[in-house]
């Protein structure tokens, strides 16, 4: 996976990898050149006492260095471009992979580990491809060339490089092939770390009511420990690696001067000769060492780079249809339909929802109640394609859903979820959510319909007051009115109100549904209660129970009719009187 992410993602980037390429070999070259260069100072300058021969080689060893320094310099920065190109690419794809999902395959990873997948998994592939694109091609020129180069300079001593590199590879795969598992386990434990803060960020409030500080903190801090435990036994494992390199290159260097010494005695070496081979030698062993970088990487790279490939191979269980029909000409105006819609969660043992037919027609409202786990929000995630029905059909204006493409359809419906959401910005840019050209007066407007108006003009600065994340800096209730109004601001032809009212007070309540029903006359609406008092004036309620609809009528039919209806109704009634 490691190789086909790279290929995929660097091919833009292959002019600047080219340069990396031709600079390093530029630069190898230039490397190789230098102890040669060396020897002879040595040899025929030192030995013989040549200062203008001492002087006019080293003038052209100091050149030779410049242009060495100077390919490494664009090098590194060609190869570091291509690396955080690479990296904005890999993170951007994930996010429109992870935009197109279902709810279903963001249940399934679970937003901690696709953050981290997003981030540490996209860093550690990043900095693989940053130390590559500085060492691929040195590594392997200056091994190759320093071998050549080295037996050039003396054939006895070769024996030399033919123990020490294949015991310095030998230690460091030994080395690597321990380091894999601890790696991989490591990201996991990663996901823990941020599963947990996560969750005792978002529940901060909960966590201190209860005075779980010290348990929360217990729990994170065993989290925080296995993720420590794990670095520290990869990093022993890696702290290793570099005494063993070091090792091998001392014993080497001194292996060298203890027989190039012998060949000096009887006359059949020179002195220039062993540094330059000695040189060499050093060179051998450090691109190995270099290598060894670049391997000591590619474990955690490879496993970043699966959970990567799993991300990206993964399709959306909500899927464009290969045609999608053009829903511009129809003549409807946002009618919806369930035909024997069922549907169950993957692996489940018992569907959620069996059988469930109703019509919602335009112009009408339809609400929907029910025990809590009766099923509603889930049928409530079919409506818009959240979700795709295991059997049925889902239609709106008589089409399958399934034969429209996402967007299309998500632009003709307006959701307003059971937890309402807002981003981190103002009232002005979370009502433009939906309708990016909405005047002010259409803003003003749908927040005086969602009963808002008069504390988003309280508020400082009014439609430019500040919002943060998930709209924590203004209160239940509010927060739900402004994501009403942001529905309503898109004028949609369906509006689904999921348990939408159930933080507003009953007279703020009776106001909000009074001003829905004249601004959006014509339009399909459907409210999903638990309060009887939301739904009264329903033109059609419907009554789920244990995933199917047991009854449906007005409210005084249901009064009439349904035990289940009178159950949820008296249930209310007894505690409003106890209230």
């Amino acid at each position: 996976m490691l190789w086909k992410l790279l290929v995929e993602f660097l091919r833009p980037q292959r002019g600047l990898l080219l340069a990396v390429v031709v600079l390093q070999l530029a630069q190898s070259i230039a490397s190789l050149y230098l102890p040669t260069l060396n020897a002879d100072i040595i040899d025929q300058g030192v030995a013989k006492g040549d200062t203008d021969y001492i002087l006019r080689v080293g003038g052209v060893m100091l050149l030779v260095t410049l242009l060495q320094i100077a390919c490494a310099i664009a090098a590194v920065y060609f190869g570091a471009k291509a690396a955080m190109a690479m990296g904005r690419d890999v993170r951007g794809a994930i996010f429109s992979q992870v935009a197109a999902f279902s709810e279903q395959e963001i249940t399934r990873f679970g937003a901690p580990s696709l953050i981290t997948r997003s981030t540490n998994d996209v860093q550690q592939v990043q900095q693989l491809v940053l130390v590559s694109a500085t060492l691929m091609v040195a590594a392997p020129m200056l091994s190759v060339g320093g071998v050549i180069m080295a037996i050039r300079q003396d054939v006895q001593l070769s024996w030399l490089i033919a123990v020490s590199v294949p015991v310095l590879m030998g230690a460091v795969g030994l080395i690597i092939t321990r380091m894999v598992p601890l790696f991989r386990l490591m990201q996991t434990r990663i996901d823990t770390v941020n599963r947990v803060l996560r969750e005792q960020l978002t529940g901060i409030r909960v966590v201190r009511a209860f005075v779980r500080e010290d348990v929360e903190t217990a729990r994170f801090g065993r989290a925080n420990e296995d993720v420590t435990d794990t670095a520290l036994r990869a990093g022993r494992l890696m702290a290793l690696a570099f005494p063993t390199v070091m090792l091998v290159l001392n014993v080497s260097s001194v292996a060298v001067i203890w027989f190039g010494a012998f060949r000096i005695q009887d006359g059949s070496m020179q002195v220039g000769t062993m540094i330059a081979f000695l040189s060499y030698l050093m060179q051998i062993l450090m691109s190995v060492m270099m290598a060894t970088f670049m391997a000591i990487m590619i474990p955690r790279a490879a496993v970043s780079a699966d959970r990567i490939g799993e991300v990206l191979g993964t399709e959306s269980s909500v899927r464009p249809p290969e045609h999608p029909l053009d829903f511009s000409g129809r003549t409807g105006r946002g009618e919806l339909e369930m035909r024997d819609v069922g549907f169950a969660y993957p692996g489940a043992e018992q569907p959620v929802l069996s059988g469930i037919s109703f019509t919602a027609r335009a112009g009408q409202t339809t609400a929907l109640i029910g025990a809590t786990g009766s099923g509603k929000t889930t049928l409530v995630n079919l409506m818009p394609r959240l979700f795709d029905a295991t059997s049925g059909s889902v239609r709106i204006d008589g089409v399958d859903v399934r034969e429209l493409h996402p967007d299309l359809l998500w632009g003709h419906v307006g959701l307003v979820p059971q937890r309402p959401y807002l981003f981190s910005g103002t009232v002005r840019s979370n009502l433009l959510y939906g309708k990016p050209d909405a005047t002010e007066d259409e803003l003003w407007q749908a927040l005086s319909i969602a009963q808002a108006e008069d504390f988003v003009r309280e508020m400082d600065g009014g439609l430019d007051a500040p919002i943060s994340q998930g709209g924590t800096n203004v209160s239940g209730g509010q927060r739900q009115r402004i994501a009403i109004a942001r529905a309503l601001v898109k004028r949609p032809e369906l509006y689904i109100f999921d348990d939408s009212f159930s933080s507003l007070d009953t007279a703020t309540d009776a106001r909000l549904r009074q001003a829905l029903r004249q601004h959006t006359a014509g339009a399909t609406l459907v409210i999903i209660a638990q309060r009887v008092s939301s739904i009264v004036d329903a033109d059609q309620i419907l009554v789920l129970d244990d995933g199917r609809i047991v009854a449906h009528g007005t409210h005084q039919e249901l009064l009439e009719a349904s035990e289940t209806y009178q159950e949820i109704v008296n249930s209310q009634l007894a505690a409003e009187e106890a209230a």
